[in-house]
């Protein structure tokens, strides 16, 4: 059993070092330990370190003589994976390789998961061989990382692999290591894996706990199951396991795009009575909410009575609600308000503007917004997006004429490579202005038209009564293995 796994192992670390035959033949889970070093009170003070600090503390250290132990520069390490600061920790590790200094099991789990959140896996491997070399097997934390580095890469097969070859032997993975692989499984839209993976440690005698369900919970929402959802947060009640911001976030922002808002409503009042706060999130997902039910002056009570800072997104919202109730003369006190509190409007910001001030009608002012995207250094520069809107305002404004100089000044000189989508904005402008041979040459023009294409050229030709050429081209549809709308 033993040399089994150990060629089990080998092989998977050779698929990334095919060239580089640094492994030696070990068992990489003989002695697997559960070991996940916890900071004792004396080791507070590195948790203040900033970035520099740590950088000046290490050159420090390495300079000094005799230099510290290896278990304070441990310290260092494990400081600067907190931060998330992944290369500077593999910098430091190679430097302390260089100049001589002894790695021990804690360094190289450091340094590890260090190059697994790099989506550095083959180099991971390779350390792992070198440590195995050196007389350290790898521990549980070692696999942690390991796992997460599959599920990093959207791996998460080999991660399940590589965990049932570590039970195999008697090593049991602990919630971490399963909460990762669900996590992935449900980020992939594979719900039902992820319920396998939960029954299966339900089974070994691991307990979940709020992270797990709020994987699961988001992968239903996400999969459009939010009532099922529901049931999770029930079953985690039920089992005494008390969820969080999160759990609620994800439910109400899965109801809220589920058009459910009185569910939604429901699962924020109940955060409430358990006395969680919202966050950022969960006021952002009700404010969208209210402002699909047309709620606008709820919305905008909601924003006063926020507990948190409200943000970008908040008001883009705010504005994209005012705009679809075309109710666009109360954007100027939105636009104050972002700027009073700091807020620099975004792409989201200036597109939502133009195509709201274009659903009023409001033609020469929405032009005058995209032109200040154009030549202002204050604004972010028009994206795709922004001149499809441009387009399609003015076209259902009736400015046809003025769309195909814009677009023909686009496919010329902006440098912007234009999508399907914009293509078909000008095919559906120029069918609805009985321009039919303009929107055909521009249907040619296409590499690849898409089903809305085909679609807008056929009932252009069928209001024509041009019945041959609807045909022909519903045919043609066919051929490029194109589904009718």
């Amino acid at each position: 059993m033993r040399r089994s796994i150990s060629i089990l192992i080998a092989s998977k670390a050779k698929e990334f070092l095919n060239r580089l035959h640094l492994l030696e033949k070990g068992n990489l889970f003989t002695r697997c330990h559960h070991r996940r070093r916890a900071y004792s009170t004396a080791t507070l003070h590195w948790r203040k370190l900033d970035l520099k600090d740590a950088i000046d503390l290490f050159s420090d250290m390495i300079e000094s003589r005799p230099p510290p132990s290896i278990v304070e520069f441990s310290k260092l390490l494990s400081r600067l994976a907190q931060m998330r600061k992944f290369d500077i920790v593999i910098s430091f590790f190679t430097q302390m390789e260089t100049l001589g200094i002894e790695h021990d099991l804690y360094t190289y789990n450091i340094v590890i998961n260090s190059l697994c959140r790099r989506s550095r896996l083959s180099v991971a491997f390779s350390v792992i061989g070198k440590m195995m070399k050196l007389g350290y097997e790898p521990d549980i934390v070692t696999v942690s990382s390991l796992v997460n580095g599959f599920c990093q890469e959207n791996r998460v097969f080999e991660a399940v692999s590589l965990v049932a070859q570590m039970e195999s032997v008697g090593c049991k993975a602990d919630v971490f290591i399963y909460n990762t692989i669900i996590n992935s499984f449900c980020k992939n839209r594979l719900i039902n894996q992820a319920f396998e993976v939960f029954d299966l440690m339900e089974e070994r005698g691991v307990r979940a706990d709020c992270v797990t369900y709020n994987s699961l919970i988001t992968g239903l929402c996400c999969s459009g199951r939010c009532n099922d959802a529901v049931q999770g947060l029930r079953e985690m009640i039920t089992r005494s396991v008390v969820p969080n911001v999160i759990t609620f976030t994800a439910l109400i922002d899965g109801f809220v795009k589920e058009g459910n808002f009185m569910g939604a409503e429901t699962l924020y009042e109940e955060m409430i009575r358990m006395c969680i706060e919202p966050d950022l999130f969960v006021y952002n997902a009700m404010i969208n909410g209210l402002c699909i039910e047309g709620r606008l002056e709820e919305a905008k009570r909601m924003l006063d009575s926020m507990v948190c800072l409200p943000d970008v997104v908040t008001y883009n919202t705010l504005i994209n609600g005012v705009c679809k109730s075309e109710r666009v003369k109360e954007l100027v006190k939105l636009l104050n308000e972002m700027s009073r509190r700091g807020l620099e409007r975004d792409i989201v910001t200036y597109n939502t503007l133009i195509q709201g001030y274009f659903q009023a009608g409001e033609v020469e002012r929405a032009q005058d917004i995209f032109r200040w995207m154009m030549m202002s250094c204050d604004a972010p520069p028009p994206n795709v997006r922004t001149y499809s809107i441009l387009l399609y305002g003015l076209c259902i404004n009736g400015k046809i004429e003025k769309a195909l100089v814009e677009f023909e000044r686009l496919r010329e000189s902006s440098g912007m490579v234009l999508d399907v989508t914009t293509y078909n904005i000008m095919i559906h402008g120029l069918c609805k202005a009985d321009k039919v041979d303009d929107a055909w040459d521009l249907f040619c023009s296409l590499v690849e038209p898409d089903v809305v294409s085909y679609t807008t050229m056929i009932s252009c030709y069928c209001r024509k009564r041009m019945w041959h050429e609807a045909a022909e081209l519903y045919k043609r549809m066919q051929e490029d293995g194109l589904a009718p709308l």
